[in-house]
């Protein structure tokens, strides 16, 4: 009978791995950013039970691993978290021969990610994005005459931005993405850490701080689709998103995102494995399931942000590959700069000016 009841139960086990390994997976990613039918598809393919948690800036993270304790095996930081958080020792490399689709990942992109992380050790691209401008169609219509939005002058000028006042501007709660294109537009290094820059940038935006509603980073996607509000500073994807939800809820919302013709910021956000990390092989199996092109392009097509791996591109919708907003014309891509963090002293300074900044004193 005993081995009866144990031949049952090694069959159960065998169709269930989930109950024969207990495996486990604790994810930290940006809210809206994957298509989460890949989560339960991975799950279900693995017996790996995954606890997706998501946060909305990357201030949330570092917290978070600068405690000391996680709890998670992937986070996605953006590229200059990432490499202060190589240098802090928060998180460990990545070894790429354990990834059967590590063939898959875009050179170029790779390429661009080593600005961040030397040699590719740590991470690797889950996401690759333009900051820009969003706004309602008719309300800027109304308020320009039909003038077209292709310039940053649409915030900076302080008469314009008063404009847009009393339908709703928000701007992204990231002095990383809006202290480099305010250096950017008044003609300096976009990179620069001089504490003069910083000054002029941020009296740059003080003077426009009147006619900002509120800064966030992931609320106007709702926002701008629901019509509360008129014109932001976002991130293209969650910009298409935005456009996407309005057009779905058929409620004549129509959203348009311009690259201004002065450059902008492009981001790349990474997949990373903490120095903590409990589960580390459950952490690679989900970085290798990602990896596969027929996944990526999934997640490029619900989120609306280009990913790290080239062959993706041909398998997705017409419409999403030849959206220059998602993947720039080459002569965009010249167009756009990164940025490198900031060290101690400067991080201090550029948080005490956004601090005023936000709170407009």
């Amino acid at each position: 009978m005993i081995k009866i009841v144990a031949a049952v139960l090694a069959l159960f086990l065998a169709a269930n791995p989930a109950f024969a390994q207990q495996r486990l997976l604790n994810i930290f990613n940006w809210s809206d950013y994957i298509d989460a039918r890949l989560i339960d598809e991975f799950s279900k393919e693995t017996g790996i039970r995954v606890t997706y948690d998501t946060y909305d800036s990357n201030e949330v993270l570092e917290t978070k691993l600068l405690a000391g304790r996680s709890g998670y095996d992937l986070v996605v930081p953006s590229g200059t978290f990432l490499q202060r958080q190589i240098e802090a020792g928060l998180l460990q490399p990545i070894d790429r021969s354990k990834l059967r689709n590590s063939g898959a990942i875009w050179a170029q992109i790779d390429r661009r990610l080593a600005t961040y992380d030397p040699g590719n050790r740590y991470a690797i691209n889950y996401a690759w994005f333009t900051t820009g401008i969003a706004y309602d169609v008719a309300k800027a219509k109304a308020r320009l005459g039909g003038q077209q939005i292709t310039s940053w002058d649409i915030i900076f000028k302080p008469e314009n931005l008063r404009k847009f006042a009393d339908c709703g501007v928000y701007v992204l709660d990231s002095p990383e993405d809006i202290f480099a294109i305010a250096l950017a537009y008044l003609g300096l290094n976009p990179d620069s850490k001089s504490q003069t820059d910083i000054a002029k940038a941020s009296a740059l935006l003080q003077k426009v701080r009147g006619s900002i509603r509120k800064f966030h980073s992931s609320e106007y996607i709702n926002a701008l689709a629901n019509g509360d509000i008129c014109l932001a500073i976002g991130w293209s994807g969650d910009t298409l998103q935005a456009r996407s939800r309005a057009r779905e809820a058929r409620n004549g919302v129509e959203i348009e995102y311009v690259i201004p013709k002065e450059g902008t910021l492009m981001s790349l956000d990474n997949i990373a494995i903490p120095k903590d990390a409990a589960n580390v092989v459950e952490a690679y199996a989900f970085i290798d399931f990602i990896l596969r092109p027929e996944n990526a392009a999934r997640n490029t097509t619900v989120t609306n942000f280009a990913n790290g791996v080239e062959a993706s591109k041909g398998m997705l919708p017409a419409e999403v590959q030849t959206n220059p907003l998602i993947y720039p014309d080459d002569a965009t891509m010249k167009r756009l700069f990164a940025v490198r963090p900031a060290d101690r002293q400067t991080q201090r300074i550029i948080t005490r000016e956004w601090t005023r900044i936000k709170s407009g004193r």
